[in-house]
């Protein structure tokens, strides 16, 4: 069979991700309780030092602290746009060791820009960090997870790498009105390829083989068997956030597609040339800790016990893996909603129907969904559209039988584990990976 070897692939806007049913402003993760891992302040990497608050007299300013500023590297003068992202010039030095080849994407956090990193001859992608507190915030702790996580992943094989970090920040002493831009933090990670999303909407949403699937899911199952023994709750585990470690890919026909491609015209399909995957985006994972019921994850991949205000803990990320394993398979988001009783309702069409004791127990927020011990559907439903949305849903192993050729039982069997609602009855991570889906002498192919 003959193959074309391409290895390049564009990469597109992170977290802008769209969808056959938008993603309204009520379904954006707030942001959790401030500071829950501990903050950083004053690391020196290289050439660059972050500075820690300390209160200085706000009436004057020296010129010899603004000649400090200038020597670390302070990028050039530009005003943030409305939103509060960084303005940047291709070919302008970030910093004295970095110089700005162009952006990788952008997204509620801020921008990712390809650079080129002078000291180490090679490409970095650096992440810079909206002017906004809470995103500030969220950065903070990203960075503090990473350095704990890189104690542990010697080999830096389940975790993106956090190459350095440096934080503008002299708003204390009010530099920040003469070099406004530099209220900024800085996150310079090693440069990966395309997330698992960009490549299914690159690949017009077509799924990926069951071999691929089999090591995607086994690679992501390790990293969160890693967290966990480590405490750690990631808690947005989702496609966008799941990055292929190469860009590489592979054309090969596709027996299953019903029309042409609309850029090729061809019967074909892109697979990765490699399945190695790291997982990002830490700036929403939290220690294990008792009575944690705020609203967590992404819409389409969060869990019941979350939806119903249960509280939560480490199997509401086992949950995010069991939907991205289905829409790997399918091509498609397993929950395309918007609305907490539409979402409980496609989880009943699907897996079938929620466990009485769960639904009696519902936060006093979402007790409106449920009447007489059951879920309020289709009575509560929102319009004629919504049902028909949730109708049109197959039950979780003719969605499965409709896109897999082989170990389709053993699929079956293993997402059912990571999609059981109560979640002291879902498996573990490390359960899961000794699950003969991931464990038999399967063929292996990447």
């Amino acid at each position: 069979m003959e193959m074309e070897r391409v290895t390049e692939f564009p990469m597109s806007q992170l977290d802008v991700r769209p969808r056959k049913r938008q993603r309204l402003g009520w379904d954006v993760v707030p942001q959790p309780p401030k500071a829950q891992l501990g903050l950083f302040c004053g690391q020196e990497i290289g050439n660059l030092t972050s500075f820690a608050p300390s209160r200085a007299p706000s009436d004057h300013i020296s010129s010899s602290l603004v000649k400090r500023v200038a020597r670390i590297g302070s990028p050039p003068w530009r005003q943030d746009d409305k939103d509060g992202h960084y303005v940047f010039a291709v070919g302008d030095n970030l910093t004295s060791r970095y110089k700005i080849h162009g952006k990788m994407g952008e997204g509620t956090f801020g921008q990712v820009l390809e650079c080129w990193d002078k000291e180490r001859k090679e490409m970095v992608a650096i992440k810079i960090v909206r002017g906004i507190k809470k995103y500030r915030e969220a950065a903070m702790i990203e960075i503090d997870v990473l350095q704990q996580l890189g104690k542990h992943d010697k080999g830096g094989n389940r975790c993106v790498q956090l190459r350095n970090w440096f934080d503008y920040l002299y708003d204390m002493i009010n530099v920040v009105d003469l070099f406004p831009q530099i209220d900024k933090g800085f996150g310079v990670f090693e440069k990966l390829g395309p997330s698992l999303y960009d490549f299914l909407r690159k690949n017009n949403y077509r799924s990926f083989p069951i071999d691929l699937v089999r090591e995607i899911g086994r690679q992501l199952l390790e990293c969160i068997a890693f967290m966990h023994d480590l405490r750690l709750i990631h808690t947005d585990l989702k496609p966008e956030n799941i990055l292929l470690v190469s860009r590489e890919y592979l054309k090969v026909p596709d027996y299953k597609c019903s029309s042409r491609s609309p850029k090729d015209g061809s019967f074909s399909k892109r697979i990765p040339k490699s399945s190695a995957i790291k997982v990002i985006d830490f700036g929403s994972t939290t220690y294990d800790r008792q009575d944690q019921n705020y609203i967590v994850s992404t819409r389409h991949y969060r869990a019941p016990e979350v939806i119903l205000g249960l509280g939560w803990s480490y199997p509401c990320d086992i949950w995010s893996v069991g939907c991205i394993l289905v829409e790997l398979c399918s091509g498609e988001a397993l929950f395309q909603t918007h609305e907490n009783l539409e979402h409980l309702a496609m989880m009943e069409r699907v897996l079938g129907p929620l466990p009485m004791h769960m639904l009696k127990k519902a936060d006093r927020h979402v007790e409106k969904y449920v009447r007489k011990g059951r879920l309020d559907w289709p009575e509560g439903a929102s319009s004629r559209e919504s049902i028909k949305a949730v109708m049109k849903l197959p039950r979780l192993q003719n969605l499965i039988m409709q896109h897999v050729d082989h170990s389709a039982g053993d699929l079956i069997h293993v997402l059912q584990g990571l999609l059981r609602y109560d979640p002291s009855e879902r498996l573990t991570a490390d359960a899961a990976l000794r699950h003969p889906f991931f464990t038999r002498d399967h063929l292996r192919r990447y």
